[in-house]
């Protein structure tokens, strides 16, 4: 009692240190791939504190990475982070996107390996400027045009260095190692697979992460069981015709538009299926120049979502069957990009129930859902999944927060006092771990 009491009193003593990176990150938001400037902060904090740092290639399959920006883009990103108050040194290792980071602290003495999985890319978008905002009031509203942080990944990132920090304080009272994953392009489900299926999570017995707010709203309740999560793939569709024009020669032209709307119009009739629940939904449809040309290009951004990964396949096939013929129809080229995708996932039941007997030992904890169903995609389900085919649990936690406006609303926020509190669930979980692994 006496260390958990040690441990939930010096995260208390980091709460300013919390909400102060998270305001910084808040500030300078970076959506997925170009987190240049966030991640060469976190690797900086990691190495000051004396963990293992991987970054770049090292720790990315390149074959799974997905919706990259241009280079031309990239190095746009890499210029403005290093305006910014990036750090060069650790920028020019995550060339072509790898802004990820990884940190390792190994106790050297034997025992499991917890890992933890944290997102840290903002949201693409314009975040509001009304004095009601409180970020615009205080002064953290994002500086960076297109970028807004209105998830809470700027809240995960910064109760992972939290952690980092709770971890090397007490490093004496733990076994085995533990990791701590910074994970990029979450939104659009984008930048886990390339990590699961890297050699990171190989030897990982225990793999825990978790959001801010969502199925919660209330702060120190905690979802200890989160499942639910849809399998989910993201296209990018492009048709090519054959532009003329309307009035003098229609018969010279190949309308891509029209292509593009006889695609959508039957893409929405997919999600039909005995297992369970599907989805699908054209986002955007873009196409043509001017009301008396045929157009010659056109362009929609897709996604499709199933219970379960039979279900997402399905659709996802269908889909794309759809799409080509709509282009046969017209007499058109298409081109279809795989720009993100997810799978469908489980929490572990043992590992859940070790997580809400932590919460109700912590004071800060008010209220706990067994289980829930998140009710929607996150790309972490490829770590979940990788953890447990090799033999090690995982589980996804939800920290209660009351939000001034939903998830990916430019008028997003959320209470910062939900950020210790998620910290001491983490590190108070890891510390269990440890201890039922020296009674067996």
């Amino acid at each position: 009692m006496g260390d958990n009491l040690k441990l939930t009193n010096y995260i208390d003593e980091l709460e300013n240190e919390i909400i102060e990176i998270r305001r910084d990150l808040h500030k300078y938001a970076e959506s997925g791939w170009t987190e240049f400037r966030t991640a060469s902060k976190i690797a900086k904090y990691l190495d000051d504190l004396g963990y293992e740092i991987k970054l770049g290639e090292d720790i990315f399959n390149k074959e799974y990475m997905m919706g990259l920006p241009t280079k031309e883009e990239l190095k746009a990103h890499r210029s403005r982070a290093l305006s910014q108050g990036g750090i060069k040194e650790y920028i020019e290792k995550m060339e072509d996107g790898y802004t990820g980071v990884v940190g390792i602290l190994d106790t050297g003495r034997q025992g499991k390996t917890i890992a933890f999985r944290f997102d840290i890319d903002s949201n693409d978008g314009v975040e509001s400027n009304s004095l009601e905002h409180r970020p615009f009031k205080e002064g953290f509203v994002s500086v960076n045009k297109g970028a807004m942080h209105t998830c809470g990944h700027d809240g995960h990132a910064s109760i992972g260095l939290a952690l980092s920090k709770v971890f090397k304080k007490f490093e004496e009272k733990l076994n085995g190692k533990i990791i701590l994953i910074f994970q990029p392009a979450e939104e659009g489900t984008r930048g886990a697979k390339a990590m699961a299926y890297s050699h990171i999570l190989d030897d990982v017995d225990y793999l825990i992460s978790g959001h801010l707010g969502f199925s919660s709203n209330t702060v120190g309740e905690i979802v200890c069981n989160t499942g639910g999560f849809f399998s989910t793939t993201k296209m990018d569709v492009t048709f090519k015709g054959r532009s003329s024009h309307a009035g003098a020669s229609p018969e010279k032209g190949k309308n891509a538009l029209l292509g593009a709307a006889t695609a959508t119009l039957n893409l929405h009739t997919l999600c039909q299926h005995k297992e369970g629940i599907g989805r699908i939904n054209v986002g955007v449809l873009n196409g043509g120049t001017g009301r008396n040309v045929i157009p010659e290009l056109a362009e929609m951004k897709i996604e499709t979502r199933g219970e379960n990964n039979n279900i997402n396949n399905y659709i996802t096939e269908r889909a794309i069957e759809i799409i080509k013929a709509s282009a046969i129809m017209y007499d058109l080229e298409c081109e279809i990009k795989i720009v993100g995708g997810a799978e469908s996932a489980n929490s572990d039941t043992e590992l859940s129930k070790i997580i809400e007997k932590v919460g109700r030992d912590l004071d800060d904890i008010k209220s706990i859902v067994e289980q829930a169903k998140l009710g929607g995609s996150e790309d972490v389900t490829y770590m979940m999944n990788k953890v447990q085919q090799n033999g090690g649990k995982a589980v996804y936690v939800i920290f209660g927060t009351t939000l001034a406006a939903d998830h990916h609303n430019s008028s997003f926020d959320f209470d910062e006092g939900a950020l210790k509190i998620a910290a001491k669930v983490y590190a108070s979980t890891a510390f269990e771990l440890n201890r039922r692994e020296e009674k067996v």
